[in-house]
């Protein structure tokens, strides 16, 4: 497993950043309105916010009107190496599990 896999499902341990990953992908939010929808203190959601960015799952940009706000969304793409190693995960088990079967059932 690669270090990028590592750090986005350390990332999404965290039941807090997994709401706010699915709050992001509703829609682009301020970390204010994500602090808000979520019921925390602005610090602890800045730091929620640095492990998804480390995590490779969201960015951030500032509104033409305001470079003071930081507007937080999902990151494209960020999730497509874990994509494809569970799709390497699953398909790995899916052959170990049918080879078990068969193996009880007395096919081999």
């Amino acid at each position: 497993m690669s270090a990028a896999i590592d750090r986005t499902l350390a990332a999404l341990a965290d039941p807090v950043r997994r709401r706010a990953v699915e709050l992001l992908g509703q829609r682009p939010r301020s970390a204010g309105e994500l602090a808000a929808a979520l019921d925390l203190a602005p610090p602890a959601m800045s730091r929620h916010l640095r492990a998804l960015k480390e995590g490779g799952l969201v960015e951030d940009g500032h509104p033409h009107f305001d470079a003071r706000v930081r507007i937080y969304s999902l990151k494209q793409g960020a999730t497509g190496e874990l994509k494809r190693w569970l799709a390497e995960t699953e398909a790995m088990w899916t052959h170990q599990l049918g080879a078990f079967k068969r193996h009880v059932e007395g096919g081999e």
